[in-house]
């Protein structure tokens, strides 16, 4: 496991920073902004959801596209997602299960009426990690630096009831979803399961299961593998903690690469992400000089969402585009 260090979070929680090595989670923020995450107290809900997302992919794929997804409302099934233009070899359920969901009536998560205990395992996971999330962003600002009553002003300007996280459930199958007499209608299959990107929000949650194939982009090393450790979670940097620290921290760009494995592979990544009418700008220490002008997080989100779903010619809205000349 190459420069990403394992975090013990129950350590954390019960003797602070001192329990755990707060220089090797700098540096991987810094560097790659990749860590795993032990001893969290999710294993209950972690087994469920992965339940369910397997219940939920091996159904008909007509049970699965009467949920599908649509250009209003990003939630609910797709098998045609494209990241940076190309066509990723997935299929995916978008969901969310609590927090600001959206004001507008069209985009409802939309749940499948079989299995039965698949809304209960997607909701409950959404609860735990909601709040897991919320307690790792404290010891990612913590581990940086930030005092106390700063780390609490962040969270209170950034997040609270209205934060507007997601979730998503991933199956890469070994074979191109789409069926072969849909394919010619949409961008031909790109060269990765999964192809190179960030997370738009703050921090992600990801469950994998033991097939392997993501990978992180390093500044020191390239391309480095995050391998399934039983029982930790991968946490990585997003978007808005880049800008938060003004590049100090790094959004983790990562992938994953084409899968052989005849069974596939599951990930179940939750996007920890700010309320909805959060302004994002760099904090600024004394002298020191904004890489960023500040911007809305509703207006980035949606600029984001947009280009998985078609391609409108141009990738989608990255960071840079606030950078300041």
């Amino acid at each position: 496991m190459q420069n990403i260090p394992v975090i013990d979070f129950q350590a954390f929680s019960h003797g602070g920073l001192a329990a755990i090595d707060q220089a090797a989670l700098v540096e991987a923020c810094e560097d790659h902004g990749f860590f795993l995450l032990t001893n969290h107290g999710c294993d209950r809900q972690i087994a469920q959801v992965f339940a369910a997302a397997a219940e939920f992919f091996a159904l008909p794929r007509e049970r699965k596209t009467a949920v599908y997804r649509d250009a209003e409302n990003p939630l609910g099934y797709y098998d045609r997602e494209l990241t940076k233009q190309r066509r990723d070899q997935k299929e995916v359920f978008d969901f969310k299960a609590g927090g600001h969901i959206s004001k507008n009536p069209l985009r409802h998560a939309r749940w499948p009426a079989q299995p039965e205990a698949f809304r209960p395992a997607l909701t409950g996971f959404f609860a735990a990690f909601t709040d897991l999330s919320e307690a790792t962003m404290r010891m990612v600002l913590a581990g940086l630096g930030l005092p106390a009553e700063a780390v609490e002003s962040t969270m209170a300007k950034g997040f609270g009831v209205a934060h507007t996280s997601a979730a998503r459930l991933n199956f890469y199958p070994a074979k191109d979803p789409v069926p072969a007499d849909e394919r010619d209608a949409v961008t031909p299959l790109g060269d990765m399961a999964l192809h190179h990107h960030t997370d738009p929000g703050a921090i992600t949650l990801l469950l994998q299961d033991d097939c392997g194939g993501l990978q992180a982009h390093s500044r020191a090393h390239g391309w480095i593998d995050v391998p399934p450790v039983p029982g930790a979670i991968v946490v990585n940097i997003g978007d808005i903690l880049q800008v938060w620290t003004n590049d100090r921290c790094s959004a983790g760009v990562h992938r994953v690469v084409p899968i052989t494995s005849p069974s596939g592979r599951f990930s179940i990544p939750f996007f920890y992400q700010p309320k909805v009418d959060a302004i994002v700008e760099p904090w600024l220490a004394a002298a020191e000089t904004p890489r960023y002008r500040a911007f809305s997080w509703q207006e980035y989100i949606r600029g984001r969402v947009t280009d998985n779903f078609s391609d409108i010619g141009e990738e989608d809205i990255q960071i840079e585009r606030y950078k300041v000349a």
